[in-house]
């Protein structure tokens, strides 16, 4: 995990509507709320090349964010974004108030590793993701910036589900909770069409 810390500074909005986002927008600004806690929520601005350079970072979408509004600091995450549909600008976000006491769903990425060393890998197996991020709930300590999914032990056609991941302590994942036939597939090796024929080409060569 980083120790990379996101900090953004954000200003109070007092004007509504879309004439005043458009408004916000042309000076460089991104509209956006942050809500939660049982807070009331706020409307804020964020300078927007800072927004936008800190999501480049894969870990700003699952990580505990500290937004400074007017000296005032609260700490969130990012639950929402809306970006132009053809241009690279950021049109809103949604920010969520957590607190230290109180536990948090967020879904953070899988990260596949080990996929070379895996024995189905060796054997010309072809590697398949079915799922590249899951659901989490924790306190905001535990909060992971990934998972990790250690695919060294995986052999032709076999399949890693849900209950393969090893979780850090306090953490739980949100589909197991609702049952056991929640466990869906995250990971499998399947045989490609080229490692088929090779097997084929074998079994003939033996059999002559």
């Amino acid at each position: 995990m980083s120790n990379v810390d996101f900090n953004l500074t954000a200003e109070v909005r007092n004007d509504m509507g879309k004439g005043a986002s458009r408004r916000l927008r042309r000076k460089g600004l991104v509209p956006a709320i942050i809500y939660g806690a049982g807070k009331d929520p706020m409307n804020i601005s964020i300078d927007h090349d800072s927004l936008f350079h800190h999501l480049e970072h894969e870990a700003f979408f699952s990580h505990i964010l500290t937004i400074d509004v007017a000296g005032s600091k609260e700490k969130a995450v990012l639950k929402d974004l809306q970006r132009h549909p053809a241009k690279p600008i950021l049109m809103h976000a949604d920010f969520m108030r957590v607190s230290d006491k109180d536990k948090l769903k967020m879904s953070v990425p899988l990260h596949f590793i080990n996929e070379e060393a895996s024995p189905g890998v060796k054997k010309g197996g072809l590697v398949t993701h079915n799922i590249t991020e899951v659901e989490v709930i924790c306190l905001p300590k535990d909060l992971p910036e990934y998972l990790e999914v250690d695919l060294s032990g995986l052999d032709m056609e076999e399949i890693l589900h849900l209950t393969d991941i090893k979780l850090p302590s306090g953490v739980e994942l949100v589909e197991l909770m609702h049952g056991a036939d929640h466990n869906q597939p995250i990971a499998a090796i399947h045989k490609t069409r080229a490692s088929k024929e090779a097997e084929e080409s074998a079994g003939e060569g033996e059999g002559a």
